[in-house]
């Protein structure tokens, strides 16, 4: 003769384990919601500190992940990471790394031709004077191109040298005041070329959302716009909590067990 335990409270708490399952699937949706994506790899840690300096001025939380030879990456939430993007281009980041003299004509062990040697000499003090004219506060780009044309000595009309300049800046400094300087800064940088000869173009970018960088802290700065992932976060875990206990204190109880049926004899 056997004893035969009731169905009733293992169905009971088969029915409660599959309440269990939706509060599972809502806890890995939220973990895949708040995971970190890389924004910018292979940073120095000027840039990286800049990134994340002005993401969290406007309410972004941002990590760095240091790496091999002090290279960075910034890594922010995949939910964030349009808003991040979009923030880093109004605001001119991570800046343009310009090459120097030194990294045009870096000795490779071959000749260089004269005309090669120019067009290093045109493209290397181009890059040196857009990085003179970046560090410009309030830019947020720049460009420097140059026409220098070799002239014929022995011709009579020589073709003048000319410059043009472009700079993206922030739309509340007063770039207009500065074009004088900037065009003088150029023209005195490549011999040959005059003051009249350079053009600058200016074009303003409009900060979108931008906090000040007057104002007192807020909590966004360390603590993201995200509150609805928190608050499900909450939800679930309370929820998955009352469970497993409503779940221990059914395994805590007695069961009565159910007396075998008598056999009738045939």
């Amino acid at each position: 003769m056997g004893v035969m335990l009731s169905a009733q409270p293992l169905r009971r708490v088969a029915r409660r384990a599959a309440l269990l399952r939706p509060v599972l699937a809502i806890l890995g949706i939220l973990m895949l919601g708040g995971c970190k994506v890389d924004l910018y790899t292979d940073l120095d840690q000027r840039q990286a500190n800049e990134i994340v300096a002005t993401l969290l001025q406007h309410g972004i939380a941002a990590d760095r992940t240091f790496g091999k030879e002090d290279r960075v990456s910034v890594a922010v939430e995949s939910s964030r990471f349009a808003d991040a993007v979009t923030i880093l281009n109004d605001n001119g980041l991570p800046k343009q790394k310009f090459a120097t003299l030194g990294d045009v004509f870096k000795r490779d062990g071959l000749v260089s031709s004269p005309v090669q040697e120019r067009a290093q000499m045109i493209y290397a003090l181009s890059q040196e004077l857009s990085r003179t004219v970046s560090d410009i506060d309030g830019v947020l780009s720049a460009r420097v191109h140059l026409a220098l044309p070799e002239n014929d000595p022995l011709r009579q009309q020589l073709v003048p040298s000319s410059a043009s300049v472009f700079i993206r800046y922030r739309a509340n400094r007063p770039m207009n005041d500065l074009v004088p300087q900037i065009k003088m800064l150029v023209a005195n940088g490549v011999a040959g070329l005059s003051y009249d000869k350079v053009s600058v173009i200016l074009v303003p970018v409009q900060a979108r959302d931008e906090v000040g960088l007057n104002d007192p802290p807020v909590a966004e700065a360390s603590f993201p716009i995200n509150w609805p992932f928190y608050a499900l976060a909450l939800l679930a875990a309370v929820l998955a909590g009352a469970l497993s206990l409503i779940l221990w204190r059914q395994r805590q109880r007695v069961y009565p067990l159910r007396p075998p049926e008598a056999v009738k004899s045939p």
